[in-house]
């Protein structure tokens, strides 16, 4: 562990300057323990930087100070106050702290995963003529929409935010076409692709188990998947809808949520006052016991409409169990014909499920895992290096002075 105290510097230890590479300082927001697809993205990201010799950097906030070396690299936590009604998520609110210590870790790059408070940094990065990513995880109007805001009013204020977005950083990363379709609304010319990836060895088809898939289904003939946070832009709700559908159809399904979020006990509160046969298990912490979740579903469910990606959705089609997913979100570009979309109507998202029932077991299984082998991390960790100008051969950055 390094033994520095993140509120002095210098902050690059003697370790760091004896190891080549860039040094990527990487910051993000709203990551916590029990965070899914970011945490998971940041993790293995941060490993295929270390292990193709650069010297990544994470930035998190915390309900305390810390500062520590990982397998993802080093990870500094600097105190970060709770958002009311997230669940715990928190942010790194003290701008001159950051700074500072921005200052003090002299990176060679930085990557940043918030969009909103965090964007500040590309202008610092531009001082400092350091050349910055911004990875788009989410589109912002699909944000503004989830949360209730008007179409036309949504579209509006995400072509402003990133306008200005696009202006403070050297290159956007969308990790789909879907998201990246708000940057080339705008005009926006340092967009590049980057799609994420999925652990290929955990996740496999080969985890399904007969005894767990009975346990949970507790006599239902279809077990149904929910792996998600329990927040409103998540769209939780449908999951639970969606279920009322098909037993009112009279389809014997059950369904299985493992996630938490400041949404979980106003649906605890409707399985139950509509009689619906539904677990809640909370966050999952093992990563082997979620895959085996995943793995012993028949369909999963992904409602959330303004994925950009959806991980869990992707874990769950390289464990083998296709997937039904939000059509107003990337996911259908993600798994292709391994699933399917629907309209964010309970109608819809049933109907989709009886339609992959209808295919036979061993080749719906088959189809999945074969979508999810074109996702592999390494893939992952050359596009976003090749977005920093870190792989042999990338193209150099274009000069903040010259965009």
């Amino acid at each position: 562990m390094n033994d520095v105290r993140t509120h002095d510097r210098p902050v690059v230890t003697s370790t760091d300057r004896d190891r080549t590479g860039l040094r990527i300082v990487r910051l993000a927001n709203f990551v916590t323990p029990t965070s899914g697809g970011l945490r998971t993205a940041l993790e293995r990201l941060g490993r295929g930087y270390l292990a193709a010799g650069h010297r990544p950097v994470l930035i998190v906030p915390g309900d305390a100070e810390g500062d520590r070396d990982t397998e993802q690299g080093r990870v500094i936590t600097l105190p970060g106050p709770a958002l009311p009604g997230t669940g715990g998520y928190r942010v790194l609110a003290d701008r001159r702290r950051l700074r500072r210590l921005l200052d003090g870790l002299a990176p060679d790059r930085i990557e940043v995963s918030d969009r909103t408070t965090l964007r500040w940094t590309g202008e610092w990065a531009r001082r400092a003529r350091v050349p910055a990513v911004m990875v788009s995880h989410e589109t912002a109007d699909g944000v503004l929409r989830a949360w209730g805001v008007p179409p036309a009013f949504a579209a509006g204020t995400a072509d402003r935010l990133n306008r200005r977005t696009a202006w403070a950083f050297t290159r956007i990363v969308c990790t789909t076409a879907w998201a990246e379709h708000e940057f080339v609304r705008i005009g926006a010319r340092n967009v590049v692709r980057a799609p994420l990836g999925v652990d290929l060895d955990r996740c496999r088809p080969g985890r399904r188990s007969t005894a767990l898939r009975a346990r949970y289904a507790d006599g239902a003939r279809v077990l149904l998947l929910l792996c998600s946070r329990l927040s409103v832009e998540k769209r939780p709700v449908a999951a639970l809808d969606a279920l009322e559908e098909l037993r009112g159809a009279g389809i014997a399904a059950a369904l299985v949520v493992a996630g938490d979020g400041p949404l979980r006990a106003a649906l605890e509160r409707r399985a139950g006052e509509r009689h619906l046969p539904v677990r809640f298990l909370g966050h999952v912490a093992d990563p082997e016991a979620l895959a085996d979740l995943q793995a012993a579903a028949d369909v999963c469910l992904a409602p959330g409409p303004a994925e950009t990606f959806g991980l869990s959705a992707l874990e769950a089609l390289a464990c083998g169990t296709p997937v039904v997913v939000s059509a107003s979100s990337a996911l259908p570009e993600v798994i292709g014909t391994a699933g399917a979309g629907a309209v964010d109507q309970p109608a819809a998202f049933a109907a989709a499920v009886r339609g992959i029932l209808a295919v036979p077991e061993d080749v719906r299984r088959r189809t999945a895992r074969a979508r999810a082998e074109g996702f592999g991390w390494d893939r992952s960790v050359d596009a976003f290096l090749r977005a920093h100008d870190a792989l042999p051969g990338s193209r150099p950055a274009v000069p903040a002075e010259a965009r």
